[in-house]
C-alpha cells in the first residue's frame, strides 16, 4: 500500500469518526426500532438565515467608480438615519434565530435521550435473557428430582400400605381396652359421687334452712322500718291537716248583716296550698337563704304573705294578702298581716318609708303589664340602698310547664329573668342577682344528663337594691 492510500484510509477515518459525533450529537434515523426525528431540514434553514443575515449590507452589485461611492454614502446616510427605526426587527430577527437555535437543541437532547432510552431497553432485555436462562435451569433439575420421588413412591407404595393397616389394627386395640378401663374407673367414681352429693346436698339443705331463716328475719326487720317511715309520714300529713283545721277554727266568724253573703269560693286555697305548695315547715326551709339579705332591717314588706312563712322567721316584717283565709291565719300565730291589694297598699304607704321589701311566688299571678308598675312602686316606697327580692317559677326550666306552674289557676304568664332584670334596672335597683334552684333533675330523676340550661333550676330568685341617687 502506498503513501495515497494509507493517507486516503486515514482521511476516510477521520471523516467516519465526525459523522459518528455527528450522529451522537443530533441522532436521526432509526434507533433500536425506535424512528428519531430528522432535524437536519431545520439546522440547513438555520444556517442559510445565518448566512442571510450575514450578508445584509455587505453586496454591492454595482462596479467601483465615484458614482458606487457616492451611492454608498447615500446608503449608509440612509442606514444611519434609519437605524432607530430597523433596530426593533433587527433584535427581533436574532431572537427570532436564537429561538431556532433552542429549538433545534431541544429536539436534539430530545433524540439522544430516546436513543439512550433503547440502548438501556436493550441492555436490560439483554440481562432479563439472561437471568431467565440461568433460573429455567435449576427449576428443570427441580421438576426433575421431584418427578423422580414420585416414581420411587409409587414403587415403594405397596410396601407402606401393609405396615400402615398393621400399625392401624395394634393402634385400635390399644384403644378399645384403654377406653374399657376408663368406663370402669368412671362407673367407679360416680358411685363415690353420689354417695358424696347426697351428703353435701342434706349439708346444704341444713346451711340454706339456716341461710333462709335468717333472710326472713332481716325481711321482717326492713317490713317494720318502712312501716315505721310511713307511719311517721301519715302522722305528719295528720298534723298538718290537723293545724289547718285549727287555723280556720281560730278564724273569727264576720259580723252578721242584712248585706246578702259573698259567693263561696269554689277552690279552698288553705288546702290547696299544702297538697301542692308544702308544709309550712318546707317553705320556712327554703326562705332561710333570704334571711341574711333582711338582717338588721326594722321595716320589711312581705307581699302576698300567704300562710305567714317569711313572717315567722323576720321578727320586724309585715305582710300584706288579698286571701281572708291566709290574713286570719298569721293573725293567728301572732304575726302582723293586712287584707290588702298590693298595689292599693303600696300606693298609700310614703315614698322612701320600706327598708325592706319581699314577694315570693306573686308575679306570675299578675298580668303581665301590671309586673312593671308593680317594681316601680316598689322603687319608690324603698330606703335608698334597701333590698327588693322577687321569688317566681324558672321558665327557663322547661319542666316546670309539665309539673306545677299549670297546678295554680290563677297563673297567668311566667316571668324570665332576663325580663324581670329589664324591670329591675328601668326602675332604678342595682346590684342584682339571680339565684336558680330546687333542680329539676332532684324532683324528676329522668333529666339526669339533660342539658341545664332547659332542665336546671325550677324557680329562681332575683335580689337588688335601691340605688342611692
Amino acid at each position: 500500500m502506498d503513501a495515497n492510500d494509507v493517507r486516503a484510509a486515514e482521511l476516510a477515518e477521520i471523516v467516519r469518526q465526525i459523522r459518528q459525533r455527528v450522529r451522537e450529537r443530533y441522532p436521526s434515523g432509526e434507533s433500536r426500532g425506535i424512528r428519531l426525528p430528522d432535524l437536519m431540514p431545520a439546522v440547513h434553514a438555520r444556517d442559510a438565515a445565518e448566512a442571510k443575515v450575514a450578508a445584509i449590507g455587505r453586496v454591492n452589485p454595482r462596479a467601483g467608480g465615484p458614482l458606487n461611492s457616492a451611492i454608498q454614502a447615500v446608503k449608509k446616510l440612509v442606514a444611519r438615519a434609519l437605524d432607530w427605526h430597523v433596530r426593533d426587527q433587527v433584535d427581533f430577527n436574532r431572537g427570532v434565530l436564537n429561538c431556532v437555535e433552542s429549538l433545534i437543541e431541544a429536539h436534539n437532547e430530545s433524540n439522544r435521550a430516546l436513543a439512550e432510552l433503547a440502548n438501556r431497553l436493550d441492555a436490560a432485555v439483554a440481562a432479563l435473557d439472561q437471568t431467565v436462562d440461568r433460573r429455567v435451569s435449576p427449576l428443570e433439575q427441580s421438576l426433575n428430582g421431584e418427578v423422580q420421588e414420585l416414581k420411587d413412591i409409587r414403587a415403594h407404595w405397596p410396601a407402606w400400605r401393609e405396615e400402615w393397616e398393621r400399625k392401624l389394627m395394634i393402634n385400635e386395640t390399644q384403644f378399645v381396652r384403654g377406653l374399657a378401663d376408663l368406663q370402669l374407673a368412671f362407673q367407679h367414681r360416680a358411685t363415690l359421687q353420689e354417695t358424696n352429693y347426697r351428703e353435701i346436698v342434706a349439708a346444704q339443705n341444713k346451711d340454706f334452712h339456716h341461710e333462709l331463716a335468717r333472710r326472713l328475719d332481716e325481711l321482717q326487720e326492713r317490713l317494720w322500718k318502712d312501716l315505721d317511715k310511713i307511719q311517721i309520714e301519715n302522722r305528719g300529713v295528720l298534723n298538718d291537716e290537723l293545724r289547718l283545721l285549727r287555723q280556720r277554727a281560730a278564724i273569727a266568724p264576720p259580723p252578721a248583716s242584712s248585706a246578702p253573703e259573698p259567693p263561696a269560693q269554689s277552690i279552698d286555697w288553705l288546702l290547696h296550698g299544702l297538697r301542692f305548695r308544702g308544709p309550712e315547715s318546707s317553705v320556712e326551709r327554703n326562705f332561710d337563704r333570704y334571711l341574711p339579705v333582711f338582717r338588721d332591717r326594722l321595716d320589711v314588706l312581705d307581699i302576698g304573705c300567704g300562710r305567714g312563712e317569711f313572717l315567722s322567721l323576720v321578727p320586724r316584717a309585715r305582710g300584706v294578702d288579698l286571701n281572708p283565709e291566709c290574713v286570719a291565719v298569721c293573725r293567728s300565730k301572732g304575726l302582723p298581716a293586712q287584707e290588702a291589694d298590693a298595689f292599693a297598699y303600696l300606693a298609700s304607704l310614703p315614698d322612701a318609708s320600706l327598708d325592706g321589701i319581699f314577694c315570693a311566688q306573686l308575679i306570675e299571678h299578675l298580668p303581665p303589664l301590671r309586673v312593671p308598675e308593680l317594681v316601680s312602686l316598689c322603687a319608690a316606697k324603698l330606703r335608698p340602698g334597701a333590698p327588693i327580692v322577687f321569688e317566681t317559677p324558672n321558665p327557663e326550666c322547661l319542666a316546670i310547664f309539665a309539673t306545677h306552674f299549670y297546678l295554680d289557676p290563677t297563673h297567668t304568664k311566667p316571668v324570665p329573668p332576663k325580663l324581670l332584670i329589664f324591670y329591675l334596672q328601668s326602675a332604678g335597683f342595682g346590684d342584682i342577682e339571680i339565684e336558680r334552684f330546687s333542680p329539676a333533675k332532684e324532683h324528676f330523676p329522668a333529666l339526669v344528663g339533660l342539658p341545664e340550661e332547659f332542665f336546671g333550676g325550677m324557680d329562681y330568685s332575683a335580689t337588688a337594691r335601691r340605688k342611692l341617687s
